[in-house]
């Protein structure tokens, strides 16, 4: 019974529901299956639904802060209203050695090293690869290629936004202070198994630089694809 909270994520997420709504309609099933029991009554699930409710109350009130995050992205705003993102299009433009891959790499590269020494606010998605690195890998292949199609451009932002989610998911780790690690230790603890959280952090970093290599050859590829898509269309000019 207490599965039913699976079936009801995985019923949301097909009828493509709030995320939200759904991960709390989950967690309120979960709650009253796991009161269930043959001869529970009434008030049994209605202490279970408001016992879980609680818990959401009690974890959004110790977690709730204001970060300065998300003061910045008032700040990023203005900024891609007065013409940021034209500007990174432009001055990637004219560097010819830029490729959509070559860009992608070394941001790669930087949002690893730079989260694994804690700092992982000074990427993401609001902050960094929106405003700045996916408009500067679209002009990247503009200067080369031309106008791209929207298949092509949108492509292109899937591999911006996979290069700072797998930066970041395996180069934070090797960040001892850093939650998942925590959450990794506690884990292992629940199951008999006791390591140190140094130890986690190091056996990271051959898992990242796999990462890395694996990537960098992912967007190798993927420079050489648009070569053979884009370049042939303009040899064919």
């Amino acid at each position: 019974m207490s599965l039913l909270g699976i079936a009801v994520l995985v019923l949301g997420f097909v009828l493509r529901a709030n995320p939200l709504l759904i991960v709390l309609a989950s967690a309120i099933v979960t709650g009253l299956a796991a009161a269930w029991s043959p001869g529970a009554d009434a008030s049994t699930y209605v202490q279970a639904g408001t016992g879980t409710l609680a818990a959401f109350g009690k974890a959004f009130h110790a977690n709730r802060y204001v970060s300065v995050v998300w003061l910045v992205l008032a700040a990023i705003g203005t900024l891609e209203r007065l013409g940021l993102q034209e500007r990174a299009r432009t001055w990637i433009a004219g560097v010819h050695a830029a490729t959509v891959g070559r860009l992608l790499g070394v941001y790669f590269v930087l949002r690893q090293v730079t989260s694994a020494l804690g700092l992982t606010s000074l990427g993401g998605h609001a902050q960094m690869v929106r405003p700045l690195v996916a408009p500067m890998a679209e002009g990247a292949a503009e200067a080369r290629y031309g106008p791209l199609p929207d298949r092509v451009r949108f492509a292109i932002r899937a591999h911006c936004a996979a290069a700072d989610n797998i930066a970041l998911f395996f180069g934070e780790d090797i960040f001892i202070a850093i939650a998942s690690i925590l959450l990794i230790k506690g884990f292992l603890e629940q199951s008999g198994i006791v390591v140190e959280p140094f130890a986690l952090s190091r056996w990271a970093i051959p898992t990242a630089v796999a990462a890395l290599v694996v990537h960098l050859v992912r967007l190798w590829l993927f420079d050489r694809r648009l070569q053979r898509t884009l370049g042939a269309k303009e040899d064919a000019k």
